[in-house]
């Protein structure tokens, strides 16, 4: 055989590898995508290792109140394209005209790639609000163009559990909507508890009780109307299965310690777990500043710094944002965020909540 013909031979083998791969992959894309609930983001892949989102400027195209003390917005690209797609659980960063950052989640339609939702409440100064749900209220109007960066998810709805059981408390019914949906589309087996301070105040109640069909699968304990709600009894009146909790920490809490046997539980909380401080404090170096600083067991790194430098930028602190992300030059660090890539964890740090491990650390400041 010739060498001209061997060639010829084995390109057209390449080609039928290439070939039948691309229709294998096709297959498989339109078999998985024959469930509402695809895709979903894997169980394994770690949230640190999800990639940064471009910023994007849309603008606020429709500025409403659905419920009392809650706005809902509906953000739209003046470009022609669809916008990044987004699951049940996702979440946008907003950069507020006034620099503010804030975290909201995405309540709308996952389908309408034309458009992002969220919701936010207002929260006075007296609940510990610091004036990001009141200039969202005030300041973002129709016409008004604001920055978004996201979407992320480190709150996924995970396909495949026997059943699904949601818990929400006020406007952290804005992540679960999106999944309720998404259950009910796909004909899973869901219920739901929604508690509120009073019924005016809970947010897309009327669309979630006719899902529920006439009270069978949601619960609402409106506690002007009802009380404290029976967390134990509702877990209790079903299997056991996949338990999505977003509210207080005190929900969260009650949800945890009365969660029934072989049920697993998925929490998105409206702050950290706890807060930033330690066991023991640290000293950290400000190399181009030429300062040290100790950071003692109950503050933090950007509280310590802001005492000797005060312009330094930051905005969540709850290591959502990255505005205060430093770079770390000596020292290991006791990463607590939910932003940064594990590139970035290598030497990077969010100093509004990451620390020390160990007595010292250098940053580049």
């Amino acid at each position: 055989m010739s060498s001209s013909l061997r060639t010829a031979r084995a390109a057209r083998a390449a080609l039928f590898v290439v070939g039948t791969a691309l229709l294998t992959r096709r297959a498989l894309r339109r078999r998985i995508g024959a469930s509402p609930l695809w895709p979903l983001p894997a169980l394994e892949e770690p949230v640190s290792g999800q990639p940064r989102s471009r910023a994007l400027r849309l603008r606020v195209a429709r500025h409403e109140h659905v419920a009392e003390g809650v706005v809902q917005l509906r953000l739209e690209s003046g470009q022609s394209g669809a916008l990044p797609a987004w699951e049940p659980g996702a979440h946008l960063d907003l950069v507020l005209p006034s620099g503010l950052v804030r975290q909201y989640s995405l309540c709308g339609d996952p389908e309408d790639s034309s458009s992002y939702t969220v919701a936010t409440r207002l929260i006075g100064a007296d609940e510990g609000g610091r004036g990001g749900s009141r200039e969202v209220h005030e300041v973002l109007r129709e016409g008004v163009e604001v920055e978004v960066r996201g979407p992320r998810n480190r709150f996924p709805l995970l396909d495949g559990a026997a059943s699904y059981v949601f818990v929400a408390g006020g406007i952290g019914i804005t992540p679960l909507l999106a999944m309720v949906r998404a259950v009910e589309a796909a004909g899973g087996d869901w219920r739901l508890l929604y508690c509120g301070r009073s019924r005016a105040s809970m947010p897309f109640l009327e669309e979630l009780e006719k899902l529920g069909g006439a009270g069978e699968r949601v619960l609402v304990v409106a506690e002007d109307e009802c009380g404290l709600p029976d967390v134990r009894g509702f877990l209790g009146g079903g299997g056991a299965g996949a338990v999505y909790v977003c509210g207080p920490e005190g929900l969260m809490d009650a949800v945890a310690g009365a969660l029934p046997a072989g049920a697993s539980l998925h929490l998105e909380r409206f702050a950290p777990a706890a807060a930033a401080g330690g066991e023991s404090a640290f000293e950290v170096e400000l190399r181009r500043s030429g300062r040290t600083v100790t950071v003692g067991a109950d503050t933090t790194v950007l509280a310590a710094v802001r005492a000797e430098l005060p312009d330094t930028p930051y905005s969540c602190e709850q290591g959502f944002c990255g505005t205060c992300q430093h770079r770390v030059l000596e020292g290991e660090i006791d990463h607590r965020d939910e932003l940064l890539t594990d590139g970035e964890r290598g030497d990077s740090m969010l100093i509004c909540v990451s620390r020390a491990r160990g007595t010292r650390l250098v940053l580049d400041a």
